[in-house]
């Protein structure tokens, strides 16, 4: 009987892969780290040419910040965050580290 426990109890984590939360899981790691940086550079690039078209300084630095905050967001945050994100789910997460997030 003690030899059936751990032989169940590593099962687990190759059962937890086949679920719904881990292809949730899955999913959410692929909207951050392709939607983010899509999102991030879209922005950047409309502040970048809408730039131009404004006369005023103050309104020029806040597309300016509008521009930083969006490269620092989309390009090095989304992905920094996934890899955290990833991190987590396969040190802490029960089967966690069965499935390949």
């Amino acid at each position: 009987m003690f030899a059936v426990e751990p032989a169940s109890a590593q099962s687990v984590g190759e059962s937890f892969c086949d679920t719904d939360m881990a292809t949730t899981i899955k999913n959410l790691f692929t909207l951050i780290q392709f939607g983010g940086p899509l999102v991030g550079g879209v922005v950047a690039l409309g502040a970048t040419v809408a730039l131009p078209l404004f006369r005023r300084a103050d309104t020029k630095k806040e597309l300016k910040s509008m521009r930083a905050q969006a490269v620092i967001w989309g390009v090095i945050a989304a992905p920094l965050g996934t890899t955290i994100l990833q991190f987590l789910l396969t040190s802490v997460v029960a089967g966690g580290s069965s499935c390949s997030f």
